[in-house]
């Protein structure tokens, strides 16, 4: 949000620098993003004086030119070669003397040097109106009046003040302070001092030639709808103050009518709308809603169709306006315009928010509406912006202020205790202070006891609704470097759940990092399309767009949109992981389920000039998925094939009923959504069952084993139904002691094996920790191994 510094002053008499207001602004919570020293004209007249041309003859070397003699002040007169037709001796003019750099309307600034044309010395320029921002003329010079005082600087002349223009940070929370009258009200407060409304005695009906209709159908979409109408305006362009007001604040002007409903709403908050009387049919305004699909022409030419919870100004044959957002193509005020219908309303927040978002127009008005305007200043914006009308525009107010507020907004009644502000600032402020800083801020007070105070906040302060909101606006305005920081802190000790979940999930994330592993955070939000199963959706009531209208289901898709964005970017080798939640609707409850994401994908290593490295695959991320594993310890789990539309093939670890991990290929149809080509592959963990898991784990430690372990390998011809898991299961039973581990080295399927065979290498880890294994101890084990293979899996010796 912009502020003008000149225009700030006009309504709080302060004689603060721009500097100061900029360090109180942030202290009160309204956060001075930038402060910027700005100038209604390019240059600010810099370096300009006014002159009088003592002399002009004849250029001796060119017809067209002319060599004066000008008095700016100085102890000697300058030469000037002057172009213009219209220069003569005796006339006051604007001269940019040596070293000056002139800003024309058109092309790059420049500097004033002094040089010679066609051989006369020149020390100077005598200007023109477009050769230094104050108009678009260039007929000739500026000949000003002849009271105007030789010697004196441009700027001060033509009243050309610079301006510094605050960029304040404004919270969503923060609605009263959307305006210059806002913002003044806050440092008012700070600095103790007062505040001027606009001045609207002279509002004056002058005759009842206009008066239009108003009718309110959906009084709980617009609470209160007030507006005038005034004949007889002409529009054309604003004066130069109001221009230059609105040009400060980055807002274009437009005509006299419509920068002056502008004006007023960044002055007093208060969003208005001018319509061309002359355009409303039957002479009467509807305020309603419409049918579901009506089509309506905004004023950017745009077709909308309309939904049936759209508030609408309407007029007795159709919609004028999309109330609180957006004009119709058919309602504005144009060049023809001479009567027009003013209209001052508070709009429900929410309803505007939803139609400006289903639209997708964000304008000032919907800015301020949506967030919670005043509906006590609708009156006084109303007289204020009719006033300024008859001013820039001339006309006669001529109907009576049409005002239905059938429910008038009551303040928010807040009961507070001095004892629980202290408490919660953490600083002994006397009640006395606590209590005019209150009143400063605008809060009457209904009664007051020794303990605290009964409130009424005004309806404007739509955050302020509750005792600790009440705290708050004290505390801001009291001063957060006015809390000394304690120099003694206490402290309790908390009980942790065991596994610190925390600290879990930094160790799982160290690691990965650690081997070469990057975190993403994605965007819970997704498109709905996006769900596997649209029952579960959690869907957003009022989403931003249809691409965030619902929760995700899983990590995956807003993983591969991260995948696919850095792909399109030449960083084609991924190694992702995510810590995240997915959300689900079931039984008509929301569930929420912490999950770990780990995506991998492109080649295993970065390109080097004397390696090639391979592309990842799925035994890639089993070695990830194994790492986490061990490293958080966990075991005796099962595994098996993943056939679901999750994947296109996998593996997942499991214990009874609840998976631990499932981890694969991602499925063609899921790479095409995501625009990809390359295999991926990601592995995805119930981390809510993983704590639930490490609960239960016990951690024990060993002494490193003295005596040696002994290998052993087996190749086994296995039907092809038949699992590594079963073989490996199959092994621990047949001696749990001294088989330590068993792996597969190699799965071999061909031509030359028997059909539904296939035969898997296997190495068998044997030890024992009391005492050196034997030949004849190694045999035995190997043997009862083979024979609970052959029996139970029919696996056969190669």
């Amino acid at each position: 949000m912009k502020i003008s510094y000149s225009w700030l002053k006009q309504i709080l008499k302060t004689d603060k620098t721009p500097q100061e207001l900029s360090l109180i602004l942030t202290n009160i919570g309204l956060e001075v993003e930038s402060l910027e020293k700005v100038q209604t004209i390019p240059g600010g007249l810099e370096g300009l004086v006014i002159g009088y041309v003592e002399e002009r003859a004849q250029h001796p070397n060119a017809d067209r030119l002319s060599v004066t003699k000008v008095n700016v002040g100085g102890p000697e007169l300058l030469q000037i070669v002057c172009g213009a037709p219209n220069v003569a001796a005796g006339q006051k003019v604007v001269v940019a003397i040596v070293g000056t750099t002139v800003h024309p309307n058109e092309g790059e600034p420049f500097k004033i040097n002094k040089s010679k044309i066609r051989g006369e010395v020149s020390e100077g320029m005598i200007c023109a109106e477009d050769e230094i921002g104050l108009g678009g003329s260039h007929a000739g010079i500026m000949v000003l009046p002849e009271d105007a005082t030789v010697g004196l600087e441009a700027k001060k002349y033509f009243n050309v003040d610079d301006d510094y223009l605050f960029e304040i940070g404004l919270t969503p929370n923060r609605a009263d302070a959307a305006s210059h009258l806002g913002v003044a009200r806050d440092l008012a407060a700070y600095l103790r001092t007062s505040y001027e409304l606009p001045d609207v005695s002279a509002f004056a009906i002058e005759n009842e030639n206009l008066n239009i209709a108003v009718e309110v159908e959906a009084t709980d979409a617009c609470p209160r709808y007030s507006s005038v109408s005034i004949s007889g305006v002409t529009v054309k362009s604003s004066p130069d103050w109001l221009k230059d007001k609105l040009k400060v604040i980055g807002v274009r002007p437009i005509n006299n009518i419509v920068d002056v409903t502008n004006y007023v709403l960044h002055e007093l908050g208060q969003p208005l709308h001018a319509f061309d009387a002359d355009q409303i049919a039957g002479n009467k305004i509807i305020v309603k809603k419409c049918a579901e699909g009506t089509p309506f022409v905004t004023l950017d030419e745009v077709e909308r169709k309309l939904s049936a919870e759209d508030l609408m100004i309407c007029d007795a044959e159709k919609p004028l306006c999309i109330a609180g957002v957006f004009g119709g193509i058919g309602s504005g005020v144009t060049e023809q315009t001479t009567n027009i219908f003013l209209e001052s309303a508070y709009f429900n927040a929410v309803s505007v928010r939803k139609t400006s978002k289903r639209h997708g127009l964000k304008t000032d008005a919907s800015f301020r509406f949506e967030r919670g305007t005043d509906p006590e200043i609708t009156i006084l914006a109303l007289q204020r912006a009719a006033l300024l009308i008859k001013e820039v525009a001339g006309g006669e107010i001529s109907s009576s202020v049409s005002d239905i507020y059938p429910v008038k907004a009551n303040p928010f009644e807040v009961a507070v205790k001095y004892q629980n502000i202290v408490d919660l600032i953490g600083k002994d402020i006397p009640a006395a202070e606590i209590k005019e800083i209150i009143t400063a801020l605008g809060i009457s007070v209904a009664k007051e006891t020794a303990e605290g105070l009964d409130l009424l906040v005004p309806a404007y302060k739509v955050d302020v609704t509750r005792e600790c909101d009440i705290t708050e606006e004290v505390l801001r305005i009291y001063g957060y470097d006015n809390i000394e920081i304690p120099s003694k802190v206490n402290a309790s000790l908390a009980f942790t759940v065991k596994p610190n979940r925390e600290n879990i999930q930094n160790l799982v994330a160290d690691m990965l990092t650690a081997n070469g592993f990057v975190e993403i955070w994605c965007n819970s939000l997704t498109r709905l399309a996006n769900s596997k199963n649209e029952e579960e959706a959690v869907q957003i009531l009022n989403p931003l767009s249809s691409d965030l209208n619902a929760m995700r289901q899983s990590l995956l898709q807003p993983a591969l949109e991260s995948v696919a964005y850095n792909i399109n970017r030449k960083n084609s080798d991924i190694k992702f992981y995510e810590f995240g939640k997915t959300y689900h609707l079931i039984e008509g409850k929301y569930v929420e389920r912490p999950r770990l994401l780990i995506a991998l994908s492109g080649a295993k290593q970065s390109e080097q000039w004397n390696h090639q490295s391979a592309n990842s695959t799925f035994y890639n991320l089993k070695g990830a998925v194994d790492a986490v594993v061990t490293r958080l310890g966990l075991s005796s789990f099962q595994t098996a094939e993943v056939k679901d539309e999750n994947f296109a093939y996998g593996l997942k670890y499991f214990r009874g009923d609840k998976t631990l991990v499932s981890f694969g290929a991602v499925t063609q149809a899921d790479k095409k959504a995501a625009g990809l080509k390359q295999d991926i592959f990601y592995a995805d963990f119930d981390w809510a069952f993983v704590l639930d898991a490490l609960k239960k784990n016990k951690i024990i430690n060993k002494e490193v084993p003295k005596y040696p372990a002994v290998r052993r390998d087996l190749s086994l011809l296995v039907d092809q139904a038949v699992t590594f898991d079963e073989l490996k299961t199959i092994a621990f039973k047949a001696e749990k002691k001294l088989v330590k581990n068993v792996q597969v080295f190699d799965v071999y399927e061909g031509d030359k094996l028997p059909e539904g065979k296939k035969s898997y290498a296997l190495n068998f880890t044997l030890q024992d920790e009391e005492q050196t294994l034997t030949d004849k101890q190694i045999d035995s084990i190997m043997q009862k191994i083979i024979t609970n293979l052959a029996q139970t899996a029919k696996a056969e010796i190669r």
